[in-house]
């Protein structure tokens, strides 16, 4: 019997002993007929209720002749009033009292709660996030377990509906499925719905048919539960913070505690199952034993490595061109080769997001995918079980945002990060891009942070490197940005993590804990030094610190973020900031506000700016403050005691910027902040395509022919640039420090003469080689891999020719083990657990 009957069975016995109750009343009171009628409708609805039993458990069920019993009772009793033979109407009350105890018995004992269990996939590529839960339901004997593949739209660009999908010939033939139209929601009440689609309509390539959105849903159960379609290696995006779903679902499962965190802090905690994933239960099962692999597979698999190449969505909307150019490297890569199988899988979705958000890419995605079809160049996986496929395979090689390699991790198989920027074989000084990020505008240089998360030292501070220490357990992550000295010590700044580091000259290291406040990437933008302290500028931390470098007392200021960091049309944007007469200048991105800073006794004194474009750059030349624009050829200086602002459009003809890396025309980020000799103002390119100097007696403006050449692209794929070059601070009379971001060069620049002198940046090969990590732990978003570099490349991974760590199974398998709650792979089963005993 299903829980809600039962509860039907429950209220009406409930309503029996009121019944009695009003028996016993009018009885007393003389009123035959009354008491007649009554006992009359406890008669009937004894029957109606035995009928239901009946139906339901059978004819002999054990609760029947207990109710036999008891209409037998209120006959007799009926008879007795009619013929006023009753004495005593507290003996009628206890005998229908005690009779209707019996019946309570046997339904609260006998009838068992039959269980009702409804799972709505509606991608069979999907179906392994719900089947564990599945396996569980089917394997009590008190469940009936319906599986209804449900229908689902591509978008057209406006959110319109386009092309209909349903899956329900792609599940496995062991699953019975039930056509969506065929179940009645509202007639059959489920006791448990399980959802992996967490969207409803806010999805921009797909929907499922508006009756499936979980706000519907809800109306037709007491436990609607979503369990993410995607499993993920540490990390999660904050576009899964906050979906519809979450708002009407009664729980929601995750992998681990560690990733509440990650959800916004308005859903009730109670909502969260930390349980670990179905899809982990999956691919445990079956790397243990895997399947056997279809028959066209056999001979390109036959003595051969299988590497599974995954194509992500989030790989190819970031850069579709790189995209495209990195899938036919790969292809390159294993053309030809004997021991090595590529087995590609593109996403389920990738064709039909790039129908909807790259239309125009699509005829080079399908030129590639015939390419590797009519060459046959590998295996084209098309099957809806993704964990079949990672049994069958030796490792992984592709993106790391995909929660594929989650499920590679839990396997325990090697993982090869793929940088989509890499189009070729790295060259000679190709290290360079990984190792050489920049110059600091206040010369703090002597310490270098690079490699991961490593510390190197130059000693006569010539930028001539040696490495120092390790500054962290984990290998990657962007934990810190930069290191700065001070009265003998060394002083660590964050970016992705939240603490500093004190690092002594005999490379002890204490750790300053910060308030551990956000669980993403991307904690701090920025840091600069004013006298003995230290300010950290965030980026997703929602306060400024400024950190006492000889107390080492930390204050967290607030006001500050909502300013520094603004979303400009979808757009998160960080501002700037400068040192100013013992003061921190902020400027906010939108060029709304500045924020005068005192970095003795943190007062601030804000100004009203309207600057033009916003404020990608500023920079600080005695009393004015010069801003470069993120939108726009318009450049500010403004004098900060007087308040006087002069604007200048440097758009000279000629001039134009192109969009880094993506290549296209636009009007974005034009100049980084200018430097100042005598009255000229030079500004270096950001995106811009010419040196451009302000003639500050005239104001005229002019091309400034600079000695270096400006770049508009990337050199390549390992020397990736984000601009062109910028001056980094003057070492002499007339003479600039410049960094030139397409070689990764450093040179001093004569404003007046054009003289170029290039200052030489020397790491020892061999040594960077040594400090390698190889397969390691990258960091808490990704527990272990080796990343594509120009130590590593992916010719390097297959020819088993790996600088660094060889890859560690055991090591990969307890590092994993932090992230998922259920490393025996039966989170299934704890989550079918937990909604049946719910019911009960």
């Amino acid at each position: 019997m299903r829980k809600i009957q039962r509860q039907q069975v429950e209220n009406f016995i409930k309503l029996l002993g009121q019944a009695h109750d009003e028996i016993k009343r009018v009885v007393a009171e003389g009123n035959v007929v009354a008491a007649q009628d009554l006992l009359s409708q406890c008669q009937q609805g004894a029957i109606e209720l035995g009928n239901l039993i009946e139906t339901i458990e059978g004819e002999a069920f054990a609760t029947i002749p207990y109710l036999e019993d008891y209409c037998e009772l209120i006959f007799q009793i009926y008879e007795e009033i009619g013929r006023e033979q009753y004495d005593n109407v507290g003996r009628i009350h206890k005998a229908l009292r005690k009779s209707l105890i019996k019946i309570e018995n046997s339904v609260r004992n006998d009838i068992k709660i039959r269980k009702e269990a409804v799972f709505l996939p509606y991608k069979a590529a999907m179906w392994d996030s719900l089947e564990s839960v599945y396996l569980a339901a089917v394997s009590d004997p008190n469940c009936d377990a319906y599986v209804i593949p449900i229908p689902y739209y591509d978008k057209n660009p406006d959110g319109s509906f386009k092309d209909y999908h349903y899956e329900g010939n792609r599940y496995p033939e062991n699953v019975p499925l039930t056509w969506y139209e065929d179940y009645d929601f509202e007639q059959r009440r489920p006791d448990m719905i399980f959802i992996h689609n967490p969207y409803d309509d806010c999805n921009y390539v797909t929907s499922v048919h508006p009756f499936f959105y979980s706000n519907n849903l809800k109306q037709f159960t007491d436990c609607l539960a979503y369990i993410p379609y995607y499993a993920t290696a540490g990390g999660m995006s904050e576009a899964q913070a906050l979906c519809p779903a979450y708002l009407n679902a009664d729980y929601i499962v995750i992998q681990s505690e560690k990733y509440r965190k990650y959800f916004d802090q308005a859903i009730p905690d109670q909502k969260f199952l930390p349980l670990g994933s179905p899809k982990f239960d999956s691919v445990i099962r079956k790397c243990q034993n895997p399947p056997e692999p279809p028959e066209e597979w056999k001979e390109k698999m036959k003595g051969r490595k299988v590497y599974f190449y995954n194509t992500s969505l989030n790989g190819m909307l970031e850069n579709t061109d790189a995209f495209l150019k990195k899938m036919e490297y790969v292809f390159n890569t294993f053309e030809g080769r004997n021991d090595a199988c590529l087995l590609w899988r593109p996403h389920p979705l990738l064709e039909s997001t790039l129908d909807s958000m790259r239309s125009g890419y699509r005829p080079v995605y399908d030129a590639l995918k015939k390419r590797f079809v009519e060459n046959e160049l590998g295996i084209l996986d098309t099957t809806p079980d993704i964990e079949d496929t990672i049994a069958l395979c030796d490792a992984y090689i592709g993106d790391a945002g995909t929660s594929v390699t989650s499920l590679f991790g839990v396997a325990g198989k090697p993982m090869f990060i793929l940088n989509n920027n890499i189009h070729s074989l790295p060259e000679e000084d190709d290290w360079r891009g990984e190792i050489i990020k920049g110059l600091h505008i206040d010369g703090q240089d002597q310490w270098y942070v690079t490699q991961g998360n490593r510390l190197y030292y130059s000693e006569k501070n010539d930028f001539h490197y040696r490495y120092f220490c390790d500054l962290s357990e984990y290998a990657g992550g962007g934990y810190y940005q930069r290191a700065i000295e001070f009265e003998g010590k060394v002083y660590v700044c964050p970016m992705n993590a939240q603490d500093i580091l004190i690092v002594s000259k005999d490379k002890q290291i204490k750790k300053i804990e910060l308030q551990r406040l956000i669980e993403q990437r991307g904690a701090f933008a920025d840091s600069l030094q004013v006298g003995e302290y230290l300010f950290l500028l965030p980026n997703k931390y929602p306060t400024c610190i400024r950190f006492h470098m000889r107390t080492q007392e930390i204050q967290y200021i607030t006001g500050i973020h909502d300013i520094f960091v603004v979303n400009i049309d979808g757009e998160r944007r960080a501002g700037r900031a400068c040192v100013w007469n013992g003061a921190l200048l902020i400027g906010s991105p939108d060029g709304s506000k500045l924020v005068k800073l005192e970095a003795d006794s943190l007062k601030t004194e804000l100004f009203d700016t309207a600057i033009k474009g916003g404020i990608a750059g500023m920079r600080c030349d005695k009393d004015d403050v010069w801003t470069v624009p993120y939108e726009g050829t318009i450049v500010t200086c403004r004098n900060l005691k007087t308040g006087e602002t002069a604007e200048y459009d440097a758009g000279i003809r000629g001039f134009q910027c192109i969009q880094r890396p993506l290549g296209y025309v636009c009007t974005e980020r034009p100049f980084y902040p200018p430097i100042r000799y005598e009255e000229k103002v030079i500004f270096p390119p950001n995106w811009g395509n010419q040196f451009i100097c302000i003639d500050g007696k005239t104001g005229s403006i002019r091309e400034w022919e600079s000695p270096v050449s400006v770049k508009m692209t990337s050199k390549n794929g390992y020397m990736s640039s984000w601009g062109s070059g910028y001056f980094a601070y003057q070492t002499q009379e007339e003479v600039f420090r410049y960094f030139d971001i397409y070689e990764r060069r450093i040179y001093d620049i004569n404003v007046i003469t054009k003289e170029c002198r290039e200052i030489e940046v020397s790491f020892d090969r061999k040594e960077l080689e040594s400090h390698t990590s190889g397969f390691s732990e990258e960091s808490q978003w990704m527990q272990y891999c080796c990343n594509e570099s120009a130590f590593n490349s992916l010719k390097d991974f297959v020819d088993g020719n790996i600088t660094g760590n060889p890859f560690n199974r055991a090591q990969q398998t307890e590092a994993f083990s932090r992230i998922n709650a259920s490393v025996d792979g039966d989170c299934g089963e704890k989550i079918y657990r937990f909604a049946s005993d719910k019911l009960m």
